[in-house]
């Protein structure tokens, strides 16, 4: 009876502990609503590793910012800082949000 118990407990305890997934996407989405982040998630997927001056210099906007849209990204797991000799380099941890953003800024752009 001991192993039936034990059985059930496992099976019962990832469904107690799944997260809601439209409150996960919700979270996803929220994290690239602003158009710098929607900027550095594209340049990112098609020029590879990136670190914050290099970011600056091609989106032209000051680094305080780009370091705090990159904060952002970084808490929501969308990019990872990695170490580069002296610098941090930025990467997509998945390429999936780049193409979300990719889908999005198309969509936008077919009614124009």
């Amino acid at each position: 009876m001991t192993a039936l118990r034990t059985v059930v407990a496992v099976n019962a305890a990832p469904a107690a502990t799944r997260a809601d997934p439209f409150a996960d996407a919700g979270e996803l989405l929220k994290a690239l609503s602003a158009p710098v982040r929607i900027a550095i998630v594209t340049h990112l997927h098609s020029s590879g590793p990136l670190c914050v001056h290099e970011l600056v210099d091609t989106l032209q906007v000051a680094q305080p910012l780009v370091s705090q849209h990159l904060r952002i990204l970084r808490s929501a797991s969308i990019v990872e800082g990695r170490r580069r000799g002296r610098e941090v380099v930025y990467v997509l941890v998945d390429e999936h949000v780049a193409h979300i953003v990719a889908d999005a800024v198309a969509h936008v752009q077919e009614d124009r």
